[in-house]
């Protein structure tokens, strides 16, 4: 069992206990999903007993199903006698707390801290990274339908483009294809951004209409059984021109270098190199403004991540984008993302679509 996976994780980097927030890391040991919320939700896994859960009544039925100890309160009778009961039952008091440093928010902290005094809490993001870095054969077969959903969207979605729409209206557009074609949810809010905008990385979807020449960045991504998919492709209305049609071609070129890096024994900087030096020798270095590319699974951002400094090495089963792009302020930008997956051989790139520019014509 996964909890007992972590178990004996924790107790190898020196910690007596984990707590997990909702969200991934609890998802991934457990299963179960819950809202964040002004009622508080903590699972805690000692390292020596079975782990319990703090929810509120109604959560119950779905903690007791997933073999949690269950500490319950109710809305009139508030949280602090759950929490004093799970904390005093596990003896977490002095203890060494591992906590998602990430995700934890100050509510939990100052409760955990207040009914297991003395307790310390220590950050334990790497060692969920470790624990979900690698991914097994049926998280990669979800991967790939979560990708397969996100082109199906795609490919449905860009006819019914057009000179005029804006920017919001088409994102809302690729919502509805995502999810009416089997997503279960958004990875995350699509990028839906043209002209000037794309010069943005992360801009947000606004009220500017689609013109004649436009250059669109488009990054989207699917959720299907938990798990992400996260892509970009180029939308042109009319034929494709300069400065940003030789830009595509070096930002494809950097794109196929990434993927090529990829391999078992790789540091991960090593990928992001190969990327980076195709951008940097046709001149555009300084429009290159972030790293290749992250680490792709129960969330859309984690490790590992593909960037200058990160010596990780890699192994089979690490899945992550590769996602160059250049970007020139009051003219617009380029970016090709694709998902890939390390294998014992080399690399398999998860993503099907064409990266060549996917063409609107004007009326």
């Amino acid at each position: 069992m996964r909890v007992e996976e972590l178990a004996e994780l924790a107790e190898r980097h020196g910690l007596d206990a984990l707590a997990l927030m909702p969200g991934p890391n609890l998802f991934y040991i457990t299963g179960l999903s819950f809202f964040i919320s002004e009622r508080p939700v903590v699972a805690l896994c000692p390292v020596d007993a079975p782990p319990a859960l703090v929810v509120p009544e109604f959560e119950a039925s779905k903690a007791t199903s997933a073999g949690f100890e269950v500490f319950t309160y109710t809305d009139e009778e508030g949280y602090a006698l759950a929490f004093h009961e799970a904390c005093a039952t596990l003896e977490l008091a002095e203890a060494r707390l591992g906590v998602e440093a990430l995700r934890m928010r100050l509510l939990e902290a100052r409760i955990l801290q207040r009914y297991a005094p003395g307790v310390e809490l220590i950050p334990a993001d790497e060692l969920f990274a470790e624990l979900r870095m690698v991914k097994s054969n049926a998280e990669l077969d979800a991967m790939r339908r979560a990708v397969a959903v996100a082109e199906r969207a795609f490919q449905l979605w860009v006819p019914q483009l057009c000179v005029g729409m804006t920017e919001r209206e088409a994102a809302a557009r690729l919502i509805a294809a995502l999810l009416s074609n089997g997503a279960e949810a958004l990875a995350f809010n699509p990028i839906v951004c043209g002209g000037p905008n794309g010069a943005m990385p992360h801009a947000h979807p606004g009220s500017r209409p689609f013109q004649p020449g436009d250059w669109v960045v488009v990054d989207w991504g699917a959720v299907v059984d938990g798990y992400d998919s996260d892509l970009t492709r180029m939308v042109v209305f009319g034929e494709p021109s300069a400065p940003l049609a030789d830009v595509h071609e070096i930002v494809l070129r950097a794109n196929a270098a990434g993927r090529a890096a990829v391999a078992p024994g790789v540091a991960a900087q090593d990928v992001d190199a190969a990327a980076r030096a195709v951008i940097t020798a046709a001149g555009y270095g300084p429009q290159f403004t972030h790293r290749t590319g992250h680490g792709l699974g129960l969330e859309t951002h984690e490790p590992p991540y593909i960037v200058s400094g990160n010596t990780l090495k890699l192994v089979p089963g690490m899945t992550f984008t590769v996602e160059p792009g250049i970007y020139l302020e009051g003219v617009g930008g380029v970016r090709i993302e694709d998902n890939v997956v390390v294998t014992p051989h080399g690399a398999e790139t998860l993503t099907t679509l064409a990266r060549s520019p996917f063409i609107v014509k004007p009326d």
